[in-house]
């Protein structure tokens, strides 16, 4: 069987690192896509090349279309395009409550959110209908459908990609292709490393399971939703959180 190319946005740290780690050493073809973590780009990808897998950096930033259109004409042109896309690409918002949000930090977070899946799966879905093969797994968060103070634009915006999803798994679902959201709760990232140890603590107390995830749980989550035997897996909204958050 010949490889299987993944993309994952924003692949450099956490989440997506993982879930390049955990992909790269099952035998897939593995591209890194990162903005400014040059650095940390490569390492992982020396990582899991020296580990017997196959891995590649590439630079584009996620929120601007000539920059996607070139890094899918990249993978296109030297190894036939994109099979698996993980959206997992890292949007930055404001974090207030509604009464005091302004219009333009709310859709910020809408638009770069919805905009970076979007133009993503428009030049991923391409590939995917011509091989009659694909895997969309989009990461949302569990404060899509379980709301917290001052966390309106975040959890909006995960709210309209959980919906987006849906519609790609009905459009796309006769070329062979799947879409699902993998909704993460807290997990220990360098992102929450920076959360008062008494708010992890708390959340830990709340989680039926008692523990906090970490990037691997969530990586072995989607390694599940790629797989060829997943087929009938679409439209699905998966929580990894431990039970954090029950629907």
């Amino acid at each position: 069987m010949s490889k299987k190319n993944v993309l994952i946005t924003g692949g450099a740290r956490g989440i997506g690192a993982a879930t390049a780690k955990e992909l790269g050493a099952q035998g897939y073809r593995v591209f890194i896509n990162y903005v400014n973590s040059t650095q940390v780009a490569n390492e992982l990808v020396d990582e899991i090349n020296s580990n017997g897998g196959e891995a590649y950096a590439i630079q584009a930033d996620v929120r601007v279309d000539t920059q996607v259109e070139s890094m899918f004409d990249d993978i296109e042109s030297k190894y036939g395009g994109v099979d698996i896309l993980v959206s997992n690409a890292n949007m930055n918002f404001t974090q207030k409550p509604f009464v005091e949000q302004t219009w333009d930090e709310f859709s910020q977070k809408l638009n770069d959110e919805m905009h970076a899946a979007y133009v993503s799966a428009k030049y991923a879905t391409t590939s995917m209908i011509k091989k009659k093969f694909g895997r969309l797994v989009f990461i949302s968060s569990t404060l899509s459908e379980s709301p917290a103070p001052s966390f309106i634009a975040h959890g909006s915006a995960k709210g309209a990609l959980d919906t987006f999803s849906k519609y790609l798994a009905q459009e796309l679902g006769a070329h062979g292709i799947t879409s699902n959201i993998i909704a993460p709760g807290l997990v220990l990232t360098d992102a929450t490393s920076q959360a008062p140890d008494e708010f992890k603590e708390f959340i830990r107390s709340m989680t039926p399971t008692q523990t906090i995830s970490k990037p691997e749980d969530v990586a072995n989550a989607i390694s599940f939703l790629v797989k060829d035997e997943s087929a009938q897996v679409t439209g699905a909204y998966l929580s990894v959180s431990g039970g954090a958050y029950l629907s």
